[in-house]
């Protein structure tokens, strides 16, 4: 049976403007959980259900396909049901769909593995996502009634330790799985049904219970980064027109040429150094006397045709894994190095294809502390890479 993945990011949002492709710790927040979706393995096909040019865009981006939803699922009355409905009518080679929250940036493809199981081995009409939560329940008293609020799922003279209540399940809205006929009679749960229970700090919910920063927190925690696991990083090569600058270049009426610098970034460069990250730049022009007139002590590279033979010569003199590679371009040129790198960004105006290619997108622009902000950006992923050792 053919199974699909669908998200459904509508391009409206009440709260947060563009939230489906807005950046969560680098990232569109869709892209986590297409990212986990592709790693999975185990869909046919991966689709993104949309009405908006930005969000196809950042979708096939990420590797999925495109299905524009029309007006008449895209309001704010309308349904996740209806716009999976319509899906269904335009894709009849479909016969399970995986319906994946996108505002749900912790999913790991290990949950999807074992929920395509449920479903396509052991017979399952339809499998959802619960957490488990060991919060006690009151009903609720309307503002004039003369009433008391009574226990729901406690006696309050012997209230449950955490250690002896297993809690109770809830629906984190991260996915439901159903097949076509039970969809087509309207139904999302139905049939023969199981729940998936997901970690709980796999379950966050933007849309729900969760803020932004705190949801980056959450991400760099406890989110997906790949297939490969993540390793200390040893090398940060960065370029230096329009990373470690803003591009222009100021030419005087005596021919010399300036350029400006963030000193936020120059801050970002020693405390990657005091961290035992070594410091390269690279340049396709010649710029030697404004790298001199910066003092960085970082080695550099200018004048290069073909950036990413220069990063090769770099990785293999210290003995390196590209997973302890990172890379901070902006540009095409940069492209097959952000592509190689493990661990690569690009600042927030960096060009379109650089942008496609990198796993970080700054909010700073070049110039304007992009270096400072990536290099915190590895210091949150290197406490990642600590706490795993640990556990």
């Amino acid at each position: 049976p053919h199974l699909a993945a669908l998200v459904l990011a509508r391009g409206g949002s009440k709260g947060i403007p563009l939230k489906n492709i807005k950046l969560l710790a680098g990232v569109p927040l869709i892209g986590w959980v297409l990212r986990a979706a592709i790693d999975a393995g185990v869909f046919h096909s991966i689709w993104v259900s949309t009405d908006h040019d930005e969000i196809e865009k950042v979708a096939k981006q990420f590797g999925a396909k495109v299905h524009r939803r029309s007006p008449e699922v895209s309001q704010d009355s309308s349904t996740s049901l209806e716009a999976i409905t319509e899906f269904l009518n335009h894709h009849r080679e479909v016969d399970i769909v995986g319906n994946i929250q996108a505002t749900s940036p912790c999913l790991h493809p290990s949950d999807l593995i074992k929920v395509a199981d449920l479903i396509q081995k052991e017979g399952f009409d339809s499998v959802f996502s619960v957490v488990r939560r060991h919060q006690f329940r009151w009903s609720e008293v309307k503002k004039g009634d003369n009433k008391m609020t009574e226990p729901q799922n406690l006696n309050p003279a012997k209230r449950y330790r955490r250690q002896d209540w297993p809690g109770e399940l809830y629906e984190n809205g991260s996915f439901y799985f159903a097949k076509r006929h039970l969809i087509e009679k309207g139904y999302l749960q139905g049939g023969k049904m199981a729940y998936y229970e997901m970690r709980a700090e796999h379950s966050v919910d933007i849309d729900i219970d969760i803020d932004w920063p705190i949801a980056e927190q959450r991400v760099l925690s406890f989110g997906y980064f790949g297939k490969e696991p993540l390793k200390e990083v040893r090398l940060l090569v960065c370029s230096i027109d329009g990373c470690l600058t803003n591009g222009r270049i100021y030419v005087t009426e005596d021919h010399k040429e300036m350029v400006s610098y963030d000193y936020r970034d120059i801050v970002g460069i020693d405390l990657l150094k005091k961290r035992g990250i070594q410091v390269r730049l690279i340049s396709d022009r010649d710029c030697s006397k404004t790298l001199s007139a910066m003092q960085l002590g970082c080695v550099a590279k200018v004048s290069v045709t073909n950036k990413l033979q220069v990063l090769k010569d770099w990785q293999e003199d210290m003995g390196l894994s590209w997973k302890e590679v990172a890379y901070l371009g902006n540009e095409e040129s940069d492209v097959e190095c952000l592509k190689q790198a493990g661990m690569s960004g690009v600042p927030a105006d960096a060009c379109a294809a650089a942008q496609k290619a990198a796993g970080y997108i700054c909010k700073s622009r070049g110039g304007c502390g992009a270096v400072r902000e990536f290099a915190e950006h590895i210091f949150l992923l290197l406490e990642k890479v600590n706490s795993a050792r640990k556990q």
